[in-house]
């Protein structure tokens, strides 16, 4: 079957005796779906056009705290076929403020409402009424270049999967550069993530990360890259720690049975495997024991890693000898 066969069939089809009046009918619905949709669009909406400002002509010296960007959330009243273009057509251009015009002495700027407006307006169509602009006023900061490094704080909440801890928790980089005018940089001690929980965390984790920002001040960067690592919880045990005297007399040996004993002791697995006798200290206090007549002394876990819990050692007490003489 050739193309003007197929057509010929169509046409024969949808206009046959049987199907005219459903052609029909689908005409002129279409024809009242249009009619409706002009009406509609004829109509006056609101909508709010966000529009960009660009600060121009900053000095090589200064350097902007708040951002070299600001936006403007222009709420406007126009007629349907308007507004879609503002939606899905119309891009604006940044609004451009002249750095030099607008900066006072004191480390600050600003543009008042009636300007803003105006420059406004020249980015919309003529049809178009604004109703009102935020920030009606824009304020912005600045400084010569005085900055510091601060270091970088996590602020949030860590919830491990069950028998899962954090066995460490990275930041990168671990501090940041403040530029801020000298008053408000000497009251800045650290820069914090913004605020956020990771539940059920069961594997190593790296997300990056806002920082919460300072009106006032530009953090750079402005984002780290946060590292949670977790480990599984066991309870292991490490044997052969020696058992030492403290605070023994000059000249004099304290002999322990056994000399070494064991910690048990709950830990995460990649921790575990690294850890050896050498990392745990076990003492006998000879100021606890020299006045004594008991044959027995106790021990105590004087030294431990750091990330380890409930640790507990194989005996409390042991039998022991003192060697030597005072001089």
């Amino acid at each position: 079957m050739n193309i003007g066969s197929f057509f010929r069939s169509v046409a024969d089809f949808l206009f046959s005796r049987t199907n005219r009046e459903f052609v029909i009918f689908l005409f002129f619905l279409a024809l009242s779906g249009i009619f409706w949709l002009m009406t509609r669009l004829n109509e006056t909406y609101e909508q709010e056009v966000r529009i960009v400002v660009r600060y121009t002509n900053v000095r090589k010296n200064a350097v902007l705290t708040s951002g070299e960007t600001d936006t403007l959330h222009v709420n406007i009243s126009d007629k349907g076929f308007n507004i879609i273009s503002y939606m899905y057509g119309q891009v604006h251009r940044p609004i451009d403020i002249d750095f030099t015009t607008h900066t006072t002495a004191n480390g600050t700027g600003s543009v008042e409402s009636a300007e803003i407006k105006a420059l406004v307006e020249t980015e919309l169509m003529a049809s178009s009424k604004i109703l009102s602009i935020k920030p009606e006023r824009l304020v912005y900061y600045y400084n010569n270049g005085e900055s510091k490094r601060v270091p970088v704080l996590f602020r949030g909440t860590i919830t491990p999967q069950q028998l899962y801890f954090v066995a460490d928790r990275q930041i990168t980089p671990d501090s940041v550069t403040v530029y801020a005018p000298k008053q408000k940089l000497d009251s800045i001690k650290a820069v914090y993530t913004e605020e956020r929980s990771y539940d059920d965390v069961h594997d190593t984790l790296v997300v990056k990360q806002k920082l919460t920002t300072i009106a006032g001040a530009k953090i750079v960067p402005d984002q780290v890259s946060i590292g949670i690592i977790t480990d599984v919880l066991t309870e292991v045990s490490i044997d052969g720690v020696p058992i030492e005297g403290i605070n023994m007399p000059e000249g004099k040996i304290l002999r322990t049975f056994p000399a070494r004993t064991g910690v048990h002791f709950v830990a995460g697995m990649k921790q575990y495997k690294g850890l050896s006798p050498k990392d745990f200290r076990v003492v006998a206090d000879y100021n606890e024991f020299g006045h004594t007549t008991s044959q027995k002394c106790r021990i105590y876990l004087h030294t431990k890693p750091t990330g380890i819990s409930n640790a507990t050692l194989d005996v409390s007490q042991v039998d022991y000898l003192i060697e030597g003489t005072t001089k």
